[in-house]
């Protein structure tokens, strides 16, 4: 696998990742570990919630997201260092059995003024469901060797 660059990139490029099942033993570890919100461990407790079921958490969806982009190869072997997370949002639920996938899109690629050899790439992540709701959105902030 190549290595990516940041002027390996366009402003506008486009790029989808494969899908993965979100299972609820999966979304219950995570909850457990991370997000013990009753509306993401008890059936009952979350029925009375303002979801009315269970969901996933949505920093799993975040991870899940992560995955899904690294996954992906689209940064190859450079992998992603971030910088940081710009206007992150949950937009729906995502709830047990629900699969997701990850589109994303160059918002901007930036070289370093004060590090030569280093860019920020930012992306547009936007996370869907199988019903093509997007239920998380971000703009990530990648750094990126120039090359």
């Amino acid at each position: 696998m190549a290595k990516a660059f940041l002027d390996d990139f366009a402003v506008g490029e486009r790029f989808e990742t494969a899908a993965l099942t979100v299972s609820a033993e999966d979304g219950f570890a995570f909850a457990r570990a991370y997000d013990p919100q009753p509306f993401h461990l008890d059936a009952d407790a979350a029925a009375r919630s303002i979801f009315g079921e269970l969901t996933i958490s949505g920093w799993h969806t975040t991870a899940l997201t992560m995955r899904l982009v690294v996954e992906s190869g689209v940064m190859r072997e450079t992998g992603i260092i971030g910088s940081g997370i710009d206007d992150l949002r949950w937009l729906a639920p995502v709830k047990p059995g629900d699969t997701l996938r990850v589109r994303g899109e160059i918002v901007e690629r930036v070289r370093s003024q004060r590090r030569p050899g280093r860019g920020t790439l930012r992306v547009r992540l936007e996370t869907l469901n199988q019903h093509d709701v997007v239920v998380l959105s971000q703009i990530a902030n990648l750094v990126m060797p120039v090359g």
